[in-house]
């Protein structure tokens, strides 16, 4: 090893990476040890390895995330992994290191559920991710080209893309699998067999499963997982994948056209009789092959112009088929937009404005590619009418209506009339006055983003 790098008095380095040039290798690995011949037999020489380590922590760095229980913030996992490399290395490689209890997060469902998630530590994240990038070049070739989820280069459009096609193929009914907390409820030693398949390395194959069975922290108690893998870490996506990639393999071997997108799994069939046949089995198979629960009450046999998959339902067009937005996400977006355009809430305007954005923005990206160009021009005149709603209520006095007014241009006699208008808040935000003194363009000028030329250059793109 090279010398270390002189610190600052704090003991942090300057530079934000795990190895800056010319400074000490915090990850370095162990040579000597040879891989097998499958390429599977010495992963933790991969995992540990310099560049897959600096590469995890740059993704960590990225994500940003809370901290877990131990309240080690991301920005604070670089000074620790300088101070404590060595130590961490050692630990992987002779299997003493232990990771903590995930914290267990609730988050609020629309059907009034919550979702259990976990979130491990920023240490243990960094791990994890280790393992993930190494594992998931060994696994992912493997998967069936019907799966999307969580997967490099294939996103919930290309599975929607996907059904599509096998509704313009003729496949009019689908089978809409619902499971029950599937993340919850996987079996331990079933997915460690799935994952035992593909990776001979014990030394990996035991942290796996300590990061499977390091318990969860529920209101200032640990619990044991002896069942499930925690949403929230790295490798539970893939590991979701590895353990439901025995149900793909499975509808393939029977010849069904699907799609699955993490644990949301469409069948398409020709006929409801067909849908109801395969429903029965297929539900057989994931209760006692896998040990998985099925939901009998949301899992049904209908069309795919009516039933909800990844947000969208199909509808057909003169021009073809395409995507319809299901009605509950349109009421989430505006209860959302809502809450965020109240007239009395504090804060900057621009800092509000950023906040709309960030939600129209990605909403957008996501949902744009369904038919609705009435709807988002109907959303970007209401949300331009809260804004000025908030504008004008702030201008209270009137003398500062009046000063403001003319600021924007507006003539004195009338800058002095509107100025006194009795009318209220949302009346005043349809009306002449303000969309004569704040218009479309002032907005755009203070960040506010145009939502029908956005969803325009979306919708086009595809």
């Amino acid at each position: 090893m090279r010398q270390p790098q002189t610190t600052s008095k704090d003991d942090y380095l300057s530079k934000n990476r795990v190895e800056p040039e010319g400074t000490i290798e915090v990850c370095s690995m162990t040579h000597g040890e040879t891989e097998g011949r499958d390429g599977v037999q010495n992963l933790l020489n991969k995992v540990t390895g310099r560049q897959n380590l600096n590469q995890a922590y740059k993704k960590v760095k990225a994500n940003r995330g809370s901290a877990g229980i131990d309240g080690m913030t991301v920005d604070e996992l670089l000074p620790f992994l300088m101070r404590n490399r060595d130590k961490l290395i050692q630990q992987i490689r002779d299997g003493s290191y232990e990771p903590q209890p995930v914290k267990r997060v609730e988050i609020p469902k629309p059907d009034g559920s919550k979702r259990k998630l976990g979130i491990p530590s920023v240490c243990d994240r960094f791990i994890q991710q280790a393992i993930l990038q190494v594992i998931e070049r060994i696994f992912d070739p493997t998967f069936s080209d019907n799966s999307f989820g969580f997967r490099s280069k294939r996103s919930a459009h290309d599975a929607l893309k996907r059904a599509k096609t096998y509704y313009e193929e003729g496949y009019r009914y689908v089978v809409d699998l619902d499971l029950k907390s599937y993340f919850d409820t996987v079996n331990h030693d079933k997915l460690m067999y799935c994952v035992e398949k593909r990776i001979k390395d014990k030394r990996v194959l035991r942290l796996i499963r300590k990061f499977l069975r390091s318990g969860v922290v529920n209101h200032g108690k640990v619990n044991p997982t002896e069942e499930g893998v925690p949403q929230g870490g790295p490798l539970s996506p893939i590991l979701g994948n590895i353990y439901l990639d025995q149900l793909d393999k499975e509808l393939e071997r029977r010849g069904h056209q699907f799609v699955r997108y993490a644990d949301d799994s469409n069948i398409y069939v020709k006929s409801r009789k067909a849908g109801e046949r395969v429903m029965r089995s297929i539900t057989t198979f994931l209760e006692k092959k896998l040990k998985l629960t099925v939901n009998h009450e949301k899992t049904q046999v209908g069309s795919p112009t009516k039933l909800k998959f990844l947000g969208f339902c199909l509808y057909t067009t003169k021009q073809g088929t395409g995507f319809r937005l299901h009605v509950k996400l349109k009421k989430r977006l505006e209860r959302k937009l809502k809450q965020l355009t109240k007239r009395s809430r504090s804060g900057n305007i621009r800092e509000i404005i950023k906040e709309i954005n960030e939600v129209t923005i990605g909403w957008i990206n996501y949902y744009g590619i369904s038919y609705m160009k009435n709807y988002i021009r109907h959303i970007d005149q209401w949300l331009r009418r809260r804004i000025r709603q908030i504008i004008w209520k702030r201008w209270k006095k009137v003398k500062t209506r009046y000063k403001s007014l003319m600021k924007l241009n507006v003539p004195k006699p009338k800058a002095w009339e509107w100025a006194n208008t009795r009318k209220g808040y949302w009346r005043i935000a349809c009306s002449h006055i303000l969309h004569r003194s704040i218009t479309n363009k002032i907005l755009e000028q203070v960040g506010l983003k145009n939502l029908t030329h956005l969803f325009e250059h979306v919708h086009s793109s595809y």
